[in-house]
């Protein structure tokens, strides 16, 4: 089964939590590929991951570029896992695609967007239903990650 983590962002931005996560997951060794709710998000991200900060370099590619199975890390709005990814990261309230193929899936939402909270509680309840084992995790004010269910 899949492991399935749900990060409630309360403290910092999408821009600012997804970074290193992504860094983390190559470290394993892991492919990574980030589902977004629209084309302009994973544009934005597209060019944020560049410019995250002064001293990091994540190699990372979109689906709308050539070579989409030689990318570490893939920028997607699609449900298809065009790098082989191990980890799919759900973000912005994109609606996941079967995640059994996938060591871990992990859904980011924004604790402060009702649409987004509304979305990560339906994929929770299908979540479990599919029998995941599934955990919760939310910032504390120190932007670290503290396990609540």
């Amino acid at each position: 089964m899949t492991e399935v983590l749900f990060y409630h962002l309360t403290e910092s931005t999408l821009e600012d939590a997804l970074p290193g996560l992504l860094e983390k997951s190559v470290q394993r060794g892991w492919r990574a590929v980030v589902q977004t709710g629209t084309e302009e998000r994973r544009d934005a991200l597209d060019a944020h991951l560049w410019t995250f900060r002064d001293d990091s370099f994540l190699a990372h590619g979109t689906d709308r570029e050539p070579h989409v199975a030689e990318q570490p890390v893939l920028l997607t709005t699609e449900a298809n896992n065009g790098n082989d990814a191990e980890i799919r990261f759900i973000v912005d309230g994109a609606a996941p695609p079967d995640v059994a193929a996938y060591e871990r899936a992990v859904f980011m939402f924004d604790g402060h967007d009702a649409e987004q909270l509304e979305k990560a509680r339906e994929h929770w309840k299908a979540m479990k239903a599919g029998g995941h084992a599934v955990t919760y995790w939310q910032q504390t004010p120190e932007r670290r990650w503290e396990r609540k269910a």
